[in-house]
């Protein structure tokens, strides 16, 4: 269950990032994308949460229905993106 909450909840954070943030409307980088962006996301937006000292919620807030853990990963989802566009 936890698996489909990530994979929902990353297409989410992925979507918000690359369709209202970064690329806007019409440039769109597919589902796929967006779930593989928001989980990525995820994992870098929890590492910069680490870094600066602001936790997102309790102890065990392992699960991605957490509010501060969406946010840190449509925050990761956007440096993700950030660093790609610099790329290429």
């Amino acid at each position: 269950m936890n698996i489909l909450l990530w994979i929902i909840f990353g297409g989410l954070a992925g979507w918000i990032a690359s369709e209202f943030i970064v690329t806007g409307a019409e440039d769109g980088i597919g589902i796929i994308g967006n779930v593989v962006l928001g989980i990525v996301g995820a994992f870098v937006g929890g590492w910069i949460a680490d870094q600066t000292g602001i936790k997102s919620g309790g102890e065990g807030a392992d699960r991605p229905t957490d509010v501060w853990s969406f946010v840190w990963a449509v925050v990761g989802a956007v440096v993700v993106l950030f660093l790609v566009n610099l790329l290429i």
